[in-house]
């Protein structure tokens, strides 16, 4: 019997989700969670052998909760879901080590399969999210402007991203003009849409 922890957000989702997973006959839902920051300590206690994880949670996204698990408790596969399909969200996910990747809107019979897989050691990436990755060139903005574009995206201004990097808010102006040059972002809003887009926020 594969054990499965699921963490998803939505109610509805949630429920539909076990409910269809429970009726596979080697497949066990042992735990389910609702926010990021729950998965770890329910996987330390129910040790299951898979946690499919939604990307987009409350308190803690799914990856970082994905890469904890990696390094803390390796033995547990991770399989991440997603109803957007960027390549930069793949990309991502695939640097956390994740040993699946499927997108929600894929046929029951798919999450179970894969669940399957990943519990084997495979590692599955729906195929036609690859394909977009592998033809997407790489994000091209560094870490530093990648940090200083996300705390943009959040709301910040150019002083309070000062304050959170240690910068100079000359330096923080200087990091987004040349953001908004290499992803030919028109203005700020344009430049972090570009980004979000590309999943690389």
């Amino acid at each position: 019997m594969i054990r499965v922890l699921l963490a998803e957000d939505m109610h509805m989702v949630r429920g539909a989700l076990i409910a269809l997973l429970n009726l596979e006959p080697d497949i066990e839902v042992v735990a389910e969670v609702s926010s990021g920051d729950k998965i770890v300590p329910a996987a330390r206690q129910h040790t299951p052998d898979v946690c499919v994880i939604d990307i987009d949670l409350p308190i803690l996204d799914g990856l970082s909760a994905a890469s904890t698990i990696r390094e803390t408790m390796p033995q547990v596969r991770t399989l991440m879901l997603t109803s957007l399909g960027r390549p930069g969200t793949l990309r991502r996910a695939l640097a956390a080590r994740v040993d699946g990747f499927l997108l929600k809107d894929a046929p029951p019979t798919e999450l179970a399969d894969a669940i399957r897989r990943v519990a084997a050691g495979e590692r599955v990436v729906d195929s036609q999210l690859a394909l977009a990755a592998w033809d997407r060139g790489e994000c091209p903005l560094t870490d530093r402007e990648l940090e200083v574009l996300r705390l943009a995206a959040n709301g910040a201004d150019a002083p309070d991203i000062a304050v959170a990097l240690s910068l100079s808010v000359g330096t923080v102006r200087n990091y987004m003009t040349t953001i908004m040059t290499k992803l030919n972002g028109r203005n700020r809003v344009d430049t972090i849409r570009i980004a979000d887009e590309a999943g690389w926020l």
